[in-house]
């Protein structure tokens, strides 16, 4: 007798449903992209209790007839693959045909739908006894999908609580709603509305109602192509950070993905700029030909492949990067109160609502410096440490003073400035040492060796290393049993600071985490011009400030240290005099 067997409909189901639905935001996606499918302009989504008790997701699309209604809870039937060449040429959100038949089988639905000439009502529970019935002809679908996985106790027991159940639905709605700009969404949960945005077509409109006004107005937009990819979209402010990766929104033909390797792109064009363990916030729109992708990856069709990945990083990096090298980055001091923020807060709408095609002019509204042309003091440029090879970025600052032996004050036409006199002078060391290490190194011998005794383990992995700080200009040898000895060293290292840079530059070989070769060469240049800047609490003359602040000036990235954190901020003019009540609007 056979003990292969065809497996039950309901069975192999609630199979699927365990890649397909793992969490209540499984569902709000699929009802989501099925609404989005069908052409709607609106979409509601309503909860109760996060979506463990009832998910219900309404829309004005073209809804369906009776035959298709009953279709959709078939295993595999979708209508939009005809054929295999379909698959490989996918532009809607949806196609496995796999998503309503798994929700229905782990939960109570009901599904409201009209094309205009007959509405249709199914109900069907735990992917059972369907039931057909006509209701009203209101054009569009109604889905409610109640009691979610009440008949697969153990599924039930791994949702999160209801909080994160809930942070994971808004996260995903967000990012729809910034995919879809021209789609009203409207998500409420136990009658509360948490997202609602107007499907004007403005993107900067729903960056605001999804960030709110402070973030807005530090976004910058970016647009370009290339032979294969158009992206457009927004970035922010060096200075506007978050504590992960889910403020990166990525969107391949209005769909949201995730993929590791574009994203850390993306942080790679803010390295230096933000602090590593902070992420910027960016919306990325990318349109591609369907033929050079591939969605069918996974299930839930968040995985994507590139059939050209290095044409598209190159593009975004090229977009990231230029547009960071050409806007004045210096944060500011602005004074806050309740009539500022909402007069703020107006003019954004104002901006966006009259003029919605041209959402560059909300630049208007921040703080914008422009950089002129200046000469360069020639006595200052001989002294510069590196080559000065365009205009700087930053107008020239006349110092005060130190405060806190740590911040230099000083000032132009624009404003007062406050300097970390730490910040900046590691970011001019740094920039001089990134460059020196590009060139062929000056090598100094040591009158006296450095000798550093190390672990057995650490020995082992130093030894398997000891290339690539020869490939820079250091003479290590072995000396005794787990002891290496320093006989030379580049000349970017200074000699007095010499010994301590040096072993912190071989507990930088010797670490075990994953070896990032890129890495290695940023902390090694970062680590030497920490070592030989001056301090925060040092002493420094005036001259001393002066060479600071007409060296960070021309630097690439005047505005962080190698770090992230910022090395010059400014009150301007309008903020020092509203401050002392000057200004009173």
């Amino acid at each position: 007798m056979s003990k292969i067997k065809v497996m039950d409909e309901v069975l192999a189901n609630k199979i699927s449903a365990g890649e397909v639905v793992e969490k209540t935001m499984n569902v709000v996606k699929e009802l989501v992209e099925n609404s989005i499918d069908a052409n709607s302009t609106e979409i509601e989504i309503k909860l109760i209790d996060s979506g463990v008790k009832e998910i219900e997701v309404s829309d004005n699309g073209i809804g369906m007839d009776p035959e298709d209604a009953k279709l959709a809870f078939s295993r595999h039937a979708t209508s939009k693959l005809k054929s295999l060449d379909d698959l490989f040429y996918i532009e809607s959100l949806g196609f496995r045909g796999e998503a309503l038949p798994s929700i229905a089988s782990v939960s109570n639905v009901r599904l409201k739908t009209s094309n205009g000439s007959v509405g249709t009502l199914i109900t069907i529970n735990g992917g059972k006894d369907l039931k057909e019935e006509r209701c009203d002809l209101q054009v569009g679908t109604c889905i409610t999908v109640s009691d979610l996985f009440y008949n697969t106790p153990v599924r039930l027991k791994y949702l999160k609580n209801l909080y994160t159940e809930l942070a994971y639905i808004v996260e995903y709605v967000n990012k729809m709603a910034l995919s879809y700009p021209n789609i009203k969404f409207t998500l409420i949960n136990n009658d509360k509305v948490l997202l609602k945005t107007d499907g004007s077509g403005d993107l900067l409109k729903v960056i605001y109602e999804i960030y709110g006004v402070d973030i807005t107005k530090k976004m910058i937009p970016i647009d370009g192509e290339n032979d294969d990819y158009y992206i457009h979209g927004y970035i922010s402010y060096p200075e506007v950070t978050k504590a992960n990766r889910n403020s990166i929104t990525t969107l391949v033909n209005g769909r949201v993905i995730k993929n590791n390797e574009l994203n850390k792109v993306i942080v790679d064009c803010y390295h230096t700029y933000i602090h590593k363990d902070r992420y910027p916030v960016i919306i990325l729109n990318i349109d591609v030909d369907p033929i050079l992708i591939d969605i069918n990856i996974h299930p839930t069709k968040m995985d994507i492949k590139f059939s050209k990945m290095d044409t598209l990083k190159s593009l975004v990096e090229k977009l990231i990067t230029e547009k960071l090298e050409n806007i004045n980055l210096i944060p500011e001091v602005s004074v806050r109160d309740s009539y500022s923020v909402s007069e703020v807060s107006r003019q954004i709408h104002k901006t966006v609502e009259e003029e919605p095609k041209e959402t560059t002019k909300y630049e208007e509204i921040k703080l914008d410096f422009e950089v002129k042309e200046e000469n360069i003091d020639e006595s200052i440029k001989e002294e510069l440490p590196f080559e000065v090879e365009k205009e700087p970025r930053v107008k020239k600052m006349y110092p005060i003073g130190v405060v806190m032996k740590t911040y230099i004050v000083a000032e132009n036409e624009d404003g007062m400035y406050l300097i970390d006199q730490h910040a900046a002078a590691e970011r001019i060391n740094y920039e001089k040492i990134m460059k020196q290490i590009k060139e062929k190194p000056i090598i100094i011998d040591l009158l006296v060796p450095i000798r550093i005794e190390l672990r057995k383990d650490e020995f082992i992995l130093a030894k398997e290393r000891f290339n690539l700080l020869e490939e820079y200009g250091f003479s290590i040898d072995e000396f005794g049993e787990n002891t290496i000895i320093i006989r030379s060293h580049p000349n970017w290292i200074p000699e007095e600071k010499s010994e301590d840079i040096i072993r912190k530059l071989i507990d930088i070989i010797i670490d075990k985490g994953k070896f990032d070769f890129d890495q290695f060469i940023w902390r090694i240049a970062a680590t030497t011009a920490c070592r030989m800047s001056v301090m925060a609490g040092d002493y420094i003359s005036k001259e001393e400030m002066e060479w600071i602040l007409e060296n960070i000036r021309y630097c690439e990235n005047p505005f962080t240290c190698p770090h992230g954190r910022p090395s010059i901020i400014t009150y301007t003019k309008y903020e020092l005099e509203k401050l002392f009540k000057r200004q009173l609007d």
